[in-house]
């Protein structure tokens, strides 16, 4: 087999290693936009262990004190590494710490806005930077000067708003430049990552698809076959779509009818991807085996790891009628995980907790046969759809709503039964249709409703029911990372209520979500 180069070591890559901050992800979608390709790992990662050399590293912000005994620390390899580093918020405390310790708790904590004092111009990490608004989050403060550093900037409350060893090329800033509240956030990290680490602004999507196509091709080989599942979303599809420009033929599609997909979703799909996109496609019954398999089990990630393992296993045994040419087995499995699916699903000791297991990347089985092929592994959801356009998808395909592959089986609140699943898919196909005939689909980036596992009492006609309760949610988000509830007008949630009650039976009552992520996450399990 032919060695594959990953794709950090493919473009200039900004390694972020993540002390936990709820931003830190933001970081590396800032760079991005800027064309440079960034990857995050734990702040716990080895160097020697890294398999590639970034052209340079930030530490990002946490909700650590560098001083407490179990605080999360980085690796000291990263200081061998020659290249230029940037510690943010926790990262520059981590900085101080390391060289001097010269950290402690502040007089008073300093979260919000503040105005930030260039008294260096030179620098150029504040190249086209002077007065500005920056975002604060911290309750530490630097003491004094690290060893070997100069201030470069300061704030009313941060005498070390920030910090350079120039010689060496090591910055520190008490704020976070990655959000949208730091007005000249965006420029200050163009100025480390361009200028200052020297990285190419090469990465593109166009420049994905040619890097990503031989990679493929090298890793799978001349002769082998790839196994793939799809779900009609934009992720399977670009995914599938990516590697049948790959492979051609030899990548067989699979389209696995769950028992807990959307209304008529299999048989839009088979539409779609055969006819639409020429993809080889195949689809599979399995729906009494895996609500087979969901009796009884109300935890979600009980319910995620259930179907995740199923579908491994339906995959094996399709795989196992697939005979390629020359005689051999079927050796890839291909996945539409996305970067912030990785994000979510990292859980390591120190700072990261893992929210929730997404079943692409969590939810595999230790003894399974296939080997994974993720094309999509490092892309955020913007630039999949972008990436989808490039390869010709239709605009309403690429934009299609998220849905995940556990499907309606974690919309469902509680046990997953047939007659759950028909309510819950029922509400959606009403609230949904009623989203695109008001013109607002595409301003959305998600809308789902999910059945809640309470009865409420009701008046239909002049008589009482008891019946469930669906709960409509609608988010807007550029990553999915971050997330806000969409401001529908009241006549909008008015008419999808009454549809709803009216419509569907076993619905007495509906409501709307509107909870941010965070604190909640987009999915209700």
């Amino acid at each position: 087999m032919v060695a594959v180069e990953q794709v950090s070591s493919m473009f200039d890559t900004i390694l972020v290693l993540d002390f936990g901050s709820q931003y830190s992800h933001l970081l590396t979608r800032r760079l991005r936009e800027y064309n440079v390709y960034a990857e995050m790992l734990p702040c716990t990662q080895k160097i020697s262990e890294l398999g590639w050399k970034p052209k340079g590293v930030i530490l990002s912000g946490g909700p650590y004190s560098v001083y407490d005994a179990d605080a999360p620390h980085v690796d000291h390899d990263v200081f061998e590494l020659g290249v230029p580093i940037l510690g943010i918020c926790y990262g520059m405390q981590e900085l101080a710490w390391i060289n001097g310790k010269q950290v402690g708790r502040g007089e008073k904590r300093e979260y919000g806005p503040a105005t930030l004092n260039v008294l260096n111009h030179a620098s150029p990490l504040f190249k086209d930077v002077d007065h500005s608004t920056v975002w604060m989050s911290h309750g530490d403060k630097l003491n004094s000067l690290p060893t070997g550093f100069e201030v470069i900037a300061t704030s009313d409350n941060s005498p070390y708003c920030g910090i350079a060893n120039e010689s060496k090329n090591i910055y520190g800033i008490q704020f976070h430049p990655e959000v949208t509240h730091s007005t000249k956030g965006k420029t200050m990290l163009k100025n480390f990552a361009v200028d200052i680490c020297k990285a190419k602004q090469n990465w593109s999507m166009e420049n994905f698809i040619d890097s990503e196509i031989k990679r493929i091709r090298e890793l799978v080989g001349p002769t082998a076959e790839v196994i793939g599942a799809v779900s009609g979303g934009v992720d399977s599809t670009v995914a599938s779509k990516l590697m049948t420009e790959a492979i051609g033929d030899r990548f067989h599609a699979i389209l696995v009818d769950n028992g807990v997909l959307r209304l008529n979703e299999a048989e839009n799909v088979k539409k779609t991807l055969i006819d639409g996109l020429g993809i080889n496609l195949t689809v599979i019954d399995a729906a009494d085996e895996f609500l087979d398999n969901l009796k009884g089990v109300t935890d979600p990630e009980k319910k995620r790891k259930i179907i995740g393992n199923t579908f491994i296993r339906v995959f094996e045994r399709e795989a196992e009628k697939i005979k390629p040419k020359d005689g051999s087995n079927v050796e890839f499995l291909l996945q539409g995980t996305l970067y912030p699916d990785v994000i979510e699903s990292i859980s390591f000791k120190g700072p990261s907790q893992t929210i929730k297991t997404h079943h692409n990347v969590g939810g595999l089985l230790d003894d399974m046969k296939l080997k994974l092929i993720e094309p999509l592994r490092e892309l955020f959801k913007d630039e999949v759809r972008h990436l989808g356009e490039l390869l010709g998808i239709s605009h309403e395909l690429v934009w299609r709503h998220p849905f995940p592959g556990p499907g309606i089986a974690i919309r469902v609140l509680g046990e997953v039964t047939r007659e759950q699943v028909e309510i819950a898919r029922k509400a959606d196909f009403i609230y949904i249709e009623e989203i695109r005939k008001a013109g607002l689909y595409d301003k959305i980036s998600q809308a789902f409703a999910c059945l809640l596992p309470v009865k409420t009492v009701g008046v239909q006609g002049d008589n009482r029911i008891y019946d469930q309760v669906i709960a409509l949610r609608a988010i807007e988000t550029t990553d999915f990372m971050t997330a806000d509830w969409f401001p529908f007008e009241h006549s909008f949630l008015k008419k999808v209520s009454t549809r709803i009650v009216n419509e569907v039976d076993g619905v007495a009552r509906v409501t709307y979500d509107i909870t941010s992520k965070p604190p909640a996450t987009v999915e209700w399990e």
